[in-house]
């Protein structure tokens, strides 16, 4: 298959692309800035688009950080949507990216038939899925997958916590109440070839492993796999202080969201627990 990659460079992207090719897909990158003629190119003839593509959601959001946050994010989607709209030989699926940042911070769970959510990732989210959305109208099937924590090796959250929890000063972050939605990297790129290869499967599907677990949980079998205690916790009031709203929306907040359309489908996870994925990725 011929696959175009929004985001191609990234740490989901690059995992991606290198099992597309090591099957022997070929991969098309659309590379910033998002020249609409680059993006005509590597869209023209293929048999799928996948768009990755935003600037990261860490670090401290000021205002200029927030709107680059949203407007990443619009722009490649909107370039693709309208290359998709002009080029002749059009891709069958558009695979375009999206977060259970959509639900907000829920106390229950919750399934892609739930409605969105208040703050700022919620309202990003519903934009972004709605610039993707805009391609149905040219008879191109759209899957949404809203990505939980994505736990890999190399990069992503897992690396940034994995310092700290192999110096034993570790721990859960305000009450550890808040629910985590997580996904092994291994099992989001099977995600993206699934609903790629799968026709029924339309529109936002929970990109998240069954096994929602709480922050607390998250802490104590991520200090279990690399064997050092995870007792040291971080205070709500010294996240607000350090990260601000960031804090808020991204640490203290929390949503369980279940797979339920890729459960429908028949998908099969490799890492459905999360003591198993650390093992798997930390072992």
């Amino acid at each position: 298959m011929k696959i175009a990659i929004s985001g191609a460079s990234g740490f989901i992207g690059s995992a991606l692309a290198n099992a597309l090719i090591a099957d022997g897909d070929q991969v098309r990158r659309i590379a910033r800035p998002y020249g609409q003629d680059d993006v005509d190119s590597a869209v023209s003839g293929a048999d799928a688009v996948v768009n990755l593509a935003g600037e990261s959601i860490s670090g401290r959001w000021t205002a200029e950080k927030k709107a680059e946050i949203r407007a990443s994010r619009l722009r490649c989607t909107e370039a693709v949507v309208r290359s998709l709209a002009r080029v002749k030989a059009r891709p069958r699926v558009l695979v375009s990216a999206s977060a259970v940042g959509f639900y907000g911070d829920r106390a229950e769970a919750v399934d892609e038939k739930s409605p969105t959510g208040t703050g700022f990732l919620a309202e990003v989210c519903r934009d972004w899925e709605t610039a993707a959305l805009a391609a149905e109208p040219l008879g191109v099937r759209v899957v949404l997958p809203r990505l939980g924590v994505v736990l890999g090796r190399e990069g992503g959250a897992l690396a940034k916590m994995l310092p700290a929890f192999r110096l034993g000063v570790g721990g859960p972050i305000g009450s550890g109440r808040q629910m985590m939605s997580w996904i092994s990297l291994e099992d989001l790129v099977r995600v993206i070839r699934f609903s790629i290869s799968t026709p029924g499967l339309q529109g936002p599907v929970n990109a998240a492993a069954p096994a929602p677990v709480s922050n607390r949980e998250f802490t104590l079998l991520l200090g279990q796999a690399v064997r050092r205690p995870a007792v040291m916790p971080l205070p709500a009031l010294v996240v607000k202080t350090l990260f601000g709203e960031m804090g808020e929306e991204l640490l203290l907040s929390g949503v369980s969201a279940l797979p339920k359309k890729l459960q429908i489908q028949g998908f099969s996870f490799h890492h459905p627990g999360l003591a198993q994925a650390f093992a798997a990725l930390l072992g």
